[in-house]
């Protein structure tokens, strides 16, 4: 690949990884600021709106970020690395869809609680299944930060 050709891919590449790890980030303040301020029932409204906008762009940014991270990789002779970052981009993707799916199980139970606010299994569920998600989220960023790590490793 020409220079020219290389510094394009690299140019996505960062904007890509940028989108993706600073909206991850970016999510994880706004959540905190719409704990703090809404009402449950907003909420629910609200993280469901802002999952399925931020879906659209965060998961292209993602595979636009791994894939021109392989075009970038692909001459590249370090073996090990190469296969570790390929397994941590294959857990990445495969927590993402997990997250992805359990958000929306979160979304509908959290809308029946607020409907059913009397059935005390419903917010044991939901406490549950909110640790579960912030387990999701720690591993979705400690997954993304160590492939920024991996790469950087892969690119010197």
């Amino acid at each position: 690949m020409s220079s020219t050709g290389q510094a394009l891919v690299l140019a996505v590449f960062i904007i890509a990884t940028s989108i993706w790890i600073g909206g991850y980030f970016a999510i994880a303040v706004v959540a905190r600021a719409a704990t703090r301020t809404l009402a449950p029932s907003s909420r629910v409204d609200f993280f469901r709106a802002l999952g399925r906008m931020y879906f659209w762009v965060g998961a292209p940014a993602l595979v636009i970020a791994l894939a021109t991270g392989g075009v970038l990789a692909h001459n590249r002779t370090s073996g090990g690395l190469i296969v570790t970052i390929c397994i941590v981009a294959a857990l990445l993707l495969v927590s993402f869809a997990v997250a992805v799916a359990q958000a929306r199980r979160m979304t509908r139970l959290r809308r029946r609680l607020t409907a059913e606010p009397e059935v005390d299994s419903l917010q044991t569920r939901v406490t549950r299944e909110a640790r579960t998600a912030g387990l999701l989220r720690a591993a979705l960023g400690i997954l993304s930060l160590a492939l920024v790590f991996l790469g950087a490793f892969l690119a010197v």
